[in-house]
Protein backbone atom coordinates (compact mmCIF):
# COMPACT_ATOMS: atom_id res chain seq x y z
CA UNK A 1 0.00 0.00 0.00
CA UNK A 2 1.59 3.30 -0.95
CA UNK A 3 0.11 6.67 1.05
CA UNK A 4 -0.99 9.49 -1.28
CA UNK A 5 -2.30 11.74 1.31
CA UNK A 6 -2.46 11.80 5.25
CA UNK A 7 -5.03 13.99 6.67
CA UNK A 8 -3.88 15.30 10.51
CA UNK A 9 -6.94 16.85 12.36
CA UNK A 10 -6.25 17.56 16.24
CA UNK A 11 -9.19 17.34 18.86
CA UNK A 12 -9.11 18.44 22.41
CA UNK A 13 -12.02 17.65 24.60
CA UNK A 14 -13.97 15.12 23.52
CA UNK A 15 -17.37 15.15 22.27
CA UNK A 16 -17.59 19.18 23.98
CA UNK A 17 -14.35 20.22 22.09
CA UNK A 18 -12.56 21.76 19.58
CA UNK A 19 -10.74 20.09 16.31
CA UNK A 20 -8.64 22.05 13.63
CA UNK A 21 -6.51 20.69 11.13
CA UNK A 22 -2.88 20.76 10.47
CA UNK A 23 -3.38 23.14 7.31
CA UNK A 24 -5.86 25.37 9.18
CA UNK A 25 -8.25 24.83 6.52
CA UNK A 26 -10.75 23.25 9.48
CA UNK A 27 -11.09 24.69 12.54
CA UNK A 28 -14.47 24.36 14.76
CA UNK A 29 -15.87 23.85 17.89
CA UNK A 30 -17.75 20.22 18.56
CA UNK A 31 -20.96 20.10 20.57
CA UNK A 32 -22.55 16.64 21.85
CA UNK A 33 -26.18 16.74 20.45
CA UNK A 34 -29.30 17.84 22.37
CA UNK A 35 -30.98 14.88 21.74
CA UNK A 36 -27.80 12.99 23.17
CA UNK A 37 -28.14 15.21 26.46
CA UNK A 38 -25.86 17.59 25.09
CA UNK A 39 -26.07 21.63 24.86
CA UNK A 40 -25.47 21.30 21.01
CA UNK A 41 -25.13 24.80 18.95
CA UNK A 42 -21.99 23.13 17.27
CA UNK A 43 -21.10 20.07 15.06
CA UNK A 44 -20.55 17.07 16.10
CA UNK A 45 -18.51 13.78 15.19
CA UNK A 46 -21.75 12.04 13.60
CA UNK A 47 -22.18 14.85 11.17
CA UNK A 48 -18.42 15.07 10.64
CA UNK A 49 -18.49 11.36 9.91
CA UNK A 50 -21.41 11.98 7.38
CA UNK A 51 -19.73 14.80 5.59
CA UNK A 52 -16.29 13.33 4.76
CA UNK A 53 -18.19 9.71 3.84
CA UNK A 54 -20.82 11.95 1.37
CA UNK A 55 -18.44 13.34 -0.85
CA UNK A 56 -16.05 9.94 -0.94
CA UNK A 57 -18.82 7.75 -1.71
CA UNK A 58 -19.92 10.21 -4.56
CA UNK A 59 -16.37 10.08 -6.07
CA UNK A 60 -16.62 6.05 -6.34
CA UNK A 61 -20.34 6.19 -7.76
CA UNK A 62 -18.74 8.54 -10.60
CA UNK A 63 -16.23 5.82 -10.96
CA UNK A 64 -18.66 3.46 -11.46
CA UNK A 65 -20.69 5.56 -13.30
CA UNK A 66 -17.69 6.54 -16.04
CA UNK A 67 -17.55 2.87 -15.94
CA UNK A 68 -21.32 2.13 -17.11
CA UNK A 69 -21.58 4.98 -19.07
CA UNK A 70 -23.98 6.82 -16.89
CA UNK A 71 -23.44 10.45 -16.07
CA UNK A 72 -23.49 11.11 -12.57
CA UNK A 73 -22.65 14.63 -12.06
CA UNK A 74 -26.39 15.68 -10.79
CA UNK A 75 -26.19 12.35 -8.39
CA UNK A 76 -26.93 13.28 -4.68
CA UNK A 77 -25.87 11.13 -1.19
CA UNK A 78 -27.53 12.00 1.68
CA UNK A 79 -26.27 10.17 4.53
CA UNK A 80 -27.22 9.31 7.87
CA UNK A 81 -25.19 8.35 10.68
CA UNK A 82 -26.84 7.34 13.54
CA UNK A 83 -25.38 6.72 17.37
CA UNK A 84 -27.11 3.69 18.86
CA UNK A 85 -27.19 2.31 22.40
CA UNK A 86 -26.93 -2.00 21.98
CA UNK A 87 -27.09 -3.19 25.88
CA UNK A 88 -24.29 -1.77 27.37
CA UNK A 89 -22.13 -0.12 24.20
CA UNK A 90 -22.77 2.41 21.66
CA UNK A 91 -22.85 1.61 18.21
CA UNK A 92 -22.84 3.96 14.93
CA UNK A 93 -25.13 2.85 12.03
CA UNK A 94 -26.07 4.67 8.85
CA UNK A 95 -28.10 4.85 5.70
CA UNK A 96 -26.91 6.46 2.76
CA UNK A 97 -29.77 7.44 -0.10
CA UNK A 98 -28.52 7.85 -3.51
CA UNK A 99 -30.83 9.69 -6.29
CA UNK A 100 -28.78 8.99 -9.51
CA UNK A 101 -31.25 11.11 -11.92
CA UNK A 102 -31.89 9.89 -15.95
CA UNK A 103 -31.89 6.38 -14.61
CA UNK A 104 -34.08 3.53 -13.39
CA UNK A 105 -34.44 2.58 -10.03
CA UNK A 106 -32.95 -0.85 -10.67
CA UNK A 107 -30.09 0.87 -12.28
CA UNK A 108 -29.94 3.50 -9.85
CA UNK A 109 -29.42 0.77 -7.01
CA UNK A 110 -27.18 -1.59 -8.69
CA UNK A 111 -24.79 1.85 -9.14
CA UNK A 112 -25.61 2.72 -5.64
CA UNK A 113 -23.84 -1.30 -4.14
CA UNK A 114 -21.40 -0.72 -6.36
CA UNK A 115 -20.15 2.14 -5.79
CA UNK A 116 -20.79 1.32 -1.68
CA UNK A 117 -17.93 -1.72 -2.38
CA UNK A 118 -15.83 0.55 -3.89
CA UNK A 119 -15.74 4.11 -1.39
CA UNK A 120 -13.36 3.79 1.19
CA UNK A 121 -15.21 5.20 3.68
CA UNK A 122 -17.66 2.31 2.92
CA UNK A 123 -14.66 0.20 3.13
CA UNK A 124 -13.62 1.01 6.34
CA UNK A 125 -17.10 0.73 7.86
CA UNK A 126 -17.93 -2.89 6.23
CA UNK A 127 -18.30 -5.47 8.94
CA UNK A 128 -18.44 -2.96 11.32
CA UNK A 129 -21.22 -1.12 11.34
CA UNK A 130 -24.98 -1.89 10.05
CA UNK A 131 -25.42 0.46 6.55
CA UNK A 132 -28.41 0.28 4.20
CA UNK A 133 -27.81 1.92 0.75
CA UNK A 134 -30.72 2.71 -1.16
CA UNK A 135 -31.36 4.45 -4.70
CA UNK A 136 -34.04 6.89 -4.30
Amino acid sequence: MEKLYTAVVTAKGGRDGHIKSSDNTIEFEVRTPKELGGQGGATNPEQLFAAAWGPCYLGALGSVGKTAGVDTTEATVDVHVSFNQDGNAYVLSAELDVHIPGISQEEAQSMAEKAHKACPYSKATRGNIEVRVTAI
